[in-house]
């Protein structure tokens, strides 16, 4: 059966969904869950909504973008968030770019369009993703 998920299976062979295959980031050869990366993001209080996506990077062929809605009134550098994320996750699946936004596109159903926040990043190139 294909779902379009990814997963891991433990030991006692439970199967847990992680991500999106279309959502996973590829940079330097190293695979990246943005479910794991937006959790991490996610837990800063400052954060309403968050979205990451892979972006072009000419060195590790993608990188890490967060986009990032703050709560109404709060206030958080790119830097800050960054440092979070390194206390949760591999330095490598850190976000190397984030830009803050007043909002995320949605579908009607709610859901984040992310290939409207990756197209802009990869007009022009030969390789697209997502």
């Amino acid at each position: 059966m294909h779902t379009g998920d990814g997963g891991v299976m433990d030991a006692d062979g439970f199967v847990y969904v992680v991500d999106r295959l279309k959502d996973m980031i590829v940079s330097g050869g190293e695979n990246i869950y943005s479910a794991e990366v937006e959790n991490a993001i996610t837990q800063l209080p400052q954060v309403s909504m968050c979205a990451v996506v892979g972006v072009p990077d000419d060195q590790w062929g993608g990188r890490v973008h967060a986009v990032v809605v703050l709560r109404a009134g709060e206030a958080l550098s790119a830097e800050a968030l960054v440092a979070h994320c390194k206390t949760l996750i591999a330095g490598y699946k850190c976000p190397r770019s984030v830009e803050f936004r007043a909002e995320i596109p949605l579908s009607p159903a709610g859901k984040m369009l992310k290939y409207k926040l990756r197209e802009p990043h990869w007009e022009g190139r030969a390789r697209k993703v997502g």
